[in-house]
Protein backbone atom coordinates (compact mmCIF):
# COMPACT_ATOMS: atom_id res chain seq x y z
CA UNK A 1 0.00 0.00 0.00
CA UNK A 2 1.59 3.30 -0.93
CA UNK A 3 2.05 6.14 1.37
CA UNK A 4 0.19 9.74 1.53
CA UNK A 5 3.98 10.73 1.27
CA UNK A 6 4.27 8.80 -1.91
CA UNK A 7 0.46 9.54 -3.67
CA UNK A 8 1.24 12.95 -3.00
CA UNK A 9 4.79 12.60 -4.89
CA UNK A 10 3.08 11.04 -7.68
CA UNK A 11 0.21 13.70 -8.06
CA UNK A 12 2.87 16.69 -7.89
CA UNK A 13 4.80 14.86 -10.93
CA UNK A 14 1.97 14.35 -13.34
CA UNK A 15 1.33 12.76 -16.26
CA UNK A 16 3.93 12.99 -19.04
CA UNK A 17 3.88 11.80 -22.42
CA UNK A 18 1.18 9.73 -24.39
CA UNK A 19 -0.12 9.43 -21.14
CA UNK A 20 -0.61 13.62 -20.83
CA UNK A 21 -1.81 13.86 -24.43
CA UNK A 22 -4.62 11.13 -24.00
CA UNK A 23 -5.95 12.34 -21.07
CA UNK A 24 -6.58 15.76 -21.98
CA UNK A 25 -7.33 14.54 -25.82
CA UNK A 26 -5.16 17.50 -27.02
CA UNK A 27 -2.28 16.44 -28.90
CA UNK A 28 0.52 18.03 -30.21
CA UNK A 29 1.75 17.97 -34.11
CA UNK A 30 4.01 19.25 -36.68
CA UNK A 31 3.36 21.19 -39.84
CA UNK A 32 6.02 21.73 -42.48
CA UNK A 33 5.41 24.39 -44.64
CA UNK A 34 7.26 26.42 -47.27
CA UNK A 35 8.16 28.59 -44.77
CA UNK A 36 9.26 26.19 -42.11
CA UNK A 37 8.26 23.83 -40.09
CA UNK A 38 5.97 24.02 -37.06
CA UNK A 39 4.79 22.51 -33.81
CA UNK A 40 1.28 23.21 -32.69
CA UNK A 41 -1.89 21.39 -31.14
CA UNK A 42 -4.66 20.28 -32.00
CA UNK A 43 -7.91 18.88 -30.32
CA UNK A 44 -11.51 17.52 -31.58
CA UNK A 45 -14.28 18.17 -29.73
CA UNK A 46 -18.16 18.29 -30.84
CA UNK A 47 -19.02 21.35 -32.74
CA UNK A 48 -21.55 22.03 -29.44
CA UNK A 49 -18.62 22.36 -27.39
CA UNK A 50 -16.74 24.90 -28.73
CA UNK A 51 -16.50 28.13 -29.63
CA UNK A 52 -15.23 28.69 -33.44
CA UNK A 53 -12.25 31.27 -33.61
CA UNK A 54 -13.23 34.92 -34.02
CA UNK A 55 -12.21 36.68 -37.00
CA UNK A 56 -10.33 40.04 -37.32
CA UNK A 57 -12.14 40.74 -40.94
CA UNK A 58 -14.88 39.50 -41.12
CA UNK A 59 -15.55 37.88 -44.61
CA UNK A 60 -18.37 35.78 -45.54
CA UNK A 61 -17.39 32.73 -43.68
CA UNK A 62 -19.21 29.35 -44.26
CA UNK A 63 -19.93 29.53 -40.87
CA UNK A 64 -22.07 32.38 -40.74
CA UNK A 65 -23.55 31.62 -44.60
CA UNK A 66 -24.83 28.45 -42.74
CA UNK A 67 -26.36 30.16 -40.21
CA UNK A 68 -27.99 32.60 -42.43
CA UNK A 69 -29.41 30.09 -45.01
CA UNK A 70 -30.91 28.80 -42.02
CA UNK A 71 -32.71 31.78 -40.94
CA UNK A 72 -34.40 32.45 -44.45
CA UNK A 73 -35.06 29.00 -44.63
CA UNK A 74 -37.42 29.65 -41.61
CA UNK A 75 -38.55 32.70 -42.90
CA UNK A 76 -39.76 31.48 -46.07
CA UNK A 77 -41.68 28.90 -44.72
CA UNK A 78 -43.20 31.80 -42.29
CA UNK A 79 -43.95 34.13 -45.54
CA UNK A 80 -46.03 30.86 -47.44
CA UNK A 81 -47.81 30.01 -44.08
CA UNK A 82 -49.11 33.97 -44.19
CA UNK A 83 -49.57 33.87 -47.70
CA UNK A 84 -51.60 31.00 -47.32
CA UNK A 85 -53.77 33.03 -44.38
CA UNK A 86 -54.23 35.39 -46.76
CA UNK A 87 -55.85 33.52 -49.51
CA UNK A 88 -58.23 31.98 -46.74
CA UNK A 89 -59.35 35.05 -45.65
CA UNK A 90 -60.40 35.78 -48.73
CA UNK A 91 -62.00 33.03 -49.31
CA UNK A 92 -59.75 31.96 -52.64
CA UNK A 93 -59.11 28.41 -51.06
CA UNK A 94 -61.26 25.83 -50.50
CA UNK A 95 -62.59 25.18 -46.92
CA UNK A 96 -62.06 21.43 -46.85
CA UNK A 97 -58.37 21.62 -48.75
CA UNK A 98 -57.51 24.10 -45.76
CA UNK A 99 -59.10 21.15 -43.42
CA UNK A 100 -57.11 18.46 -44.67
CA UNK A 101 -53.49 20.59 -45.23
CA UNK A 102 -54.44 21.37 -41.36
CA UNK A 103 -54.87 17.68 -41.03
CA UNK A 104 -51.59 16.67 -42.38
CA UNK A 105 -49.53 19.33 -40.81
CA UNK A 106 -51.14 18.03 -37.32
CA UNK A 107 -50.23 14.62 -38.08
CA UNK A 108 -46.16 13.91 -37.57
CA UNK A 109 -44.30 12.18 -40.12
CA UNK A 110 -41.75 9.49 -39.25
CA UNK A 111 -39.11 10.37 -41.56
CA UNK A 112 -39.16 13.93 -40.20
CA UNK A 113 -38.17 12.96 -37.11
CA UNK A 114 -35.46 10.71 -38.59
CA UNK A 115 -34.43 13.38 -41.10
CA UNK A 116 -33.91 15.50 -38.09
CA UNK A 117 -31.83 12.76 -35.73
CA UNK A 118 -29.61 12.63 -39.13
CA UNK A 119 -29.33 16.28 -39.26
CA UNK A 120 -28.52 17.25 -35.34
CA UNK A 121 -25.75 14.38 -35.56
CA UNK A 122 -23.86 15.86 -38.25
CA UNK A 123 -24.22 18.88 -36.57
CA UNK A 124 -22.82 17.57 -33.66
CA UNK A 125 -19.73 15.72 -34.84
CA UNK A 126 -16.75 16.17 -33.89
CA UNK A 127 -14.32 19.01 -35.11
CA UNK A 128 -11.01 20.21 -35.27
CA UNK A 129 -9.49 22.75 -33.44
CA UNK A 130 -5.92 24.50 -33.15
CA UNK A 131 -4.05 26.65 -31.23
CA UNK A 132 -5.05 29.58 -33.19
CA UNK A 133 -6.21 33.29 -32.08
CA UNK A 134 -8.68 35.59 -34.42
CA UNK A 135 -7.83 33.08 -37.12
CA UNK A 136 -4.48 32.84 -36.95
CA UNK A 137 -2.62 29.22 -36.62
CA UNK A 138 -0.14 29.79 -33.78
CA UNK A 139 3.38 27.73 -34.64
CA UNK A 140 6.39 27.19 -32.80
CA UNK A 141 9.46 26.26 -33.79
CA UNK A 142 11.00 24.43 -30.74
CA UNK A 143 9.29 22.59 -27.98
CA UNK A 144 10.52 24.58 -25.02
CA UNK A 145 8.59 27.79 -26.76
CA UNK A 146 5.28 26.01 -27.42
CA UNK A 147 5.61 25.42 -23.72
CA UNK A 148 6.61 28.72 -22.59
CA UNK A 149 3.29 29.69 -24.41
CA UNK A 150 1.02 27.58 -23.07
CA UNK A 151 1.50 28.47 -19.76
CA UNK A 152 2.06 31.98 -20.14
CA UNK A 153 -1.93 32.21 -20.31
CA UNK A 154 -2.04 34.63 -23.24
CA UNK A 155 -5.33 34.18 -25.18
CA UNK A 156 -5.99 31.28 -27.60
CA UNK A 157 -8.75 29.00 -29.32
CA UNK A 158 -8.09 26.16 -27.11
CA UNK A 159 -8.28 27.85 -23.59
CA UNK A 160 -11.69 27.09 -24.07
CA UNK A 161 -10.95 23.94 -23.33
CA UNK A 162 -12.18 22.27 -19.70
CA UNK A 163 -8.41 20.11 -20.01
CA UNK A 164 -6.43 22.84 -20.59
CA UNK A 165 -5.42 23.79 -17.27
CA UNK A 166 -4.67 20.44 -16.47
CA UNK A 167 -2.26 20.60 -20.06
CA UNK A 168 -0.72 23.98 -18.89
CA UNK A 169 -0.01 22.84 -15.15
CA UNK A 170 1.72 19.58 -16.42
CA UNK A 171 3.31 19.82 -19.95
CA UNK A 172 6.63 19.56 -20.14
CA UNK A 173 8.99 20.30 -23.41
CA UNK A 174 10.32 16.49 -23.72
CA UNK A 175 6.32 15.60 -24.63
CA UNK A 176 6.04 17.88 -27.49
CA UNK A 177 6.91 14.63 -29.47
CA UNK A 178 4.39 14.28 -32.27
CA UNK A 179 3.43 10.85 -33.20
CA UNK A 180 4.18 9.86 -36.87
CA UNK A 181 0.60 10.69 -38.17
CA UNK A 182 0.64 13.93 -36.21
CA UNK A 183 3.10 15.13 -38.89
CA UNK A 184 2.61 16.93 -41.81
CA UNK A 185 4.69 17.51 -44.74
CA UNK A 186 2.42 19.88 -46.53
CA UNK A 187 5.76 21.70 -48.11
CA UNK A 188 6.52 18.80 -50.44
CA UNK A 189 2.96 18.27 -52.08
CA UNK A 190 3.25 20.34 -54.74
CA UNK A 191 7.18 19.30 -56.14
CA UNK A 192 5.44 15.71 -55.62
CA UNK A 193 2.48 16.61 -57.70
CA UNK A 194 4.73 17.96 -60.31
CA UNK A 195 6.56 15.32 -60.62
CA UNK A 196 3.80 13.24 -62.37
CA UNK A 197 1.65 10.10 -61.43
CA UNK A 198 4.02 8.02 -61.40
CA UNK A 199 6.27 9.91 -58.66
CA UNK A 200 3.03 10.23 -56.41
CA UNK A 201 3.21 9.76 -52.78
CA UNK A 202 0.00 8.43 -51.57
CA UNK A 203 0.47 8.70 -48.11
CA UNK A 204 2.30 12.17 -48.21
CA UNK A 205 -1.04 13.46 -50.57
CA UNK A 206 -3.91 11.94 -48.36
CA UNK A 207 -2.35 13.34 -45.24
CA UNK A 208 -1.53 16.99 -46.59
CA UNK A 209 -5.45 16.41 -47.53
CA UNK A 210 -6.46 15.46 -43.75
CA UNK A 211 -4.47 17.83 -42.41
CA UNK A 212 -5.40 21.02 -44.76
CA UNK A 213 -9.55 20.40 -44.32
CA UNK A 214 -8.52 20.40 -40.79
CA UNK A 215 -7.08 23.68 -41.08
CA UNK A 216 -9.67 25.00 -43.29
CA UNK A 217 -12.29 24.71 -40.95
CA UNK A 218 -10.46 25.45 -37.68
CA UNK A 219 -9.21 28.56 -39.09
CA UNK A 220 -12.32 29.25 -41.11
CA UNK A 221 -10.33 29.73 -44.30
CA UNK A 222 -13.25 29.89 -46.87
CA UNK A 223 -10.64 29.30 -50.11
CA UNK A 224 -9.40 26.19 -48.81
CA UNK A 225 -12.80 24.63 -47.54
CA UNK A 226 -14.13 25.12 -51.09
CA UNK A 227 -11.12 24.01 -52.67
CA UNK A 228 -11.26 20.79 -50.96
CA UNK A 229 -15.12 20.53 -50.65
CA UNK A 230 -17.34 17.28 -52.10
CA UNK A 231 -17.06 17.77 -55.75
CA UNK A 232 -14.07 19.31 -56.33
CA UNK A 233 -11.35 18.84 -58.20
CA UNK A 234 -8.84 18.10 -55.31
CA UNK A 235 -12.02 16.15 -53.83
CA UNK A 236 -11.83 14.19 -56.39
CA UNK A 237 -8.10 13.41 -56.46
CA UNK A 238 -8.48 12.83 -53.02
CA UNK A 239 -10.71 9.84 -53.01
CA UNK A 240 -8.63 8.48 -56.33
CA UNK A 241 -5.77 8.69 -54.25
CA UNK A 242 -7.66 6.28 -50.98
CA UNK A 243 -9.06 4.17 -53.58
CA UNK A 244 -5.57 2.90 -54.84
CA UNK A 245 -4.15 3.42 -51.29
CA UNK A 246 -6.90 0.85 -50.82
CA UNK A 247 -5.97 -2.24 -53.47
CA UNK A 248 -7.87 -4.57 -54.99
CA UNK A 249 -10.41 -3.79 -57.43
CA UNK A 250 -11.11 -0.31 -55.71
CA UNK A 251 -7.44 0.48 -55.99
CA UNK A 252 -7.47 -0.95 -60.24
CA UNK A 253 -10.60 2.05 -60.95
CA UNK A 254 -8.47 4.46 -58.27
CA UNK A 255 -5.53 3.97 -60.53
CA UNK A 256 -7.31 5.02 -63.57
CA UNK A 257 -9.33 7.84 -62.32
CA UNK A 258 -5.65 9.00 -61.15
CA UNK A 259 -4.38 9.07 -65.17
CA UNK A 260 -7.10 11.37 -65.61
CA UNK A 261 -6.35 14.05 -63.37
CA UNK A 262 -3.78 16.79 -65.10
CA UNK A 263 -0.68 16.92 -62.66
CA UNK A 264 -0.32 20.79 -63.57
CA UNK A 265 -3.89 20.99 -62.63
CA UNK A 266 -3.84 19.22 -59.16
CA UNK A 267 -0.53 21.07 -58.56
CA UNK A 268 -1.62 24.55 -58.99
CA UNK A 269 -4.59 23.66 -57.04
CA UNK A 270 -2.69 22.86 -53.95
CA UNK A 271 -0.25 25.70 -54.22
CA UNK A 272 -3.59 27.23 -53.57
CA UNK A 273 -4.00 26.11 -50.70
CA UNK A 274 -0.51 25.89 -49.17
CA UNK A 275 -0.80 29.91 -49.82
CA UNK A 276 -3.67 30.34 -48.11
CA UNK A 277 -3.05 28.18 -45.19
CA UNK A 278 0.76 29.36 -45.27
CA UNK A 279 -0.71 33.20 -44.87
CA UNK A 280 -2.92 32.01 -41.76
CA UNK A 281 0.42 31.29 -40.01
CA UNK A 282 1.49 33.03 -36.93
CA UNK A 283 5.14 32.06 -36.35
CA UNK A 284 5.92 32.79 -32.90
CA UNK A 285 9.54 32.22 -32.49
Amino acid sequence: MASQSDESETSAVGLSGQDLWDEVRIEPVEIALPGGVGLTLRAFRKSSELTPTEMDVEEEDPFDARERRAAEDDEEEVIVDEEFQALLAEGEVDQAVDEDAKAAADEPDPEDFEDEKEEDAAADEDVPMFLSHKGRLLAFKTPESLVSFIRSGAPHDLAQLDSWATLAEQVQSTDIDPQADDRYELDLVVENLRGGHDSWDLPLLITAGEVARDLGYALRLKPVILALSPGSPLDDLDESLRSTENGGMSGFFGRRRLKKIGAQQASLGWRSVIGKISAAVDWRD
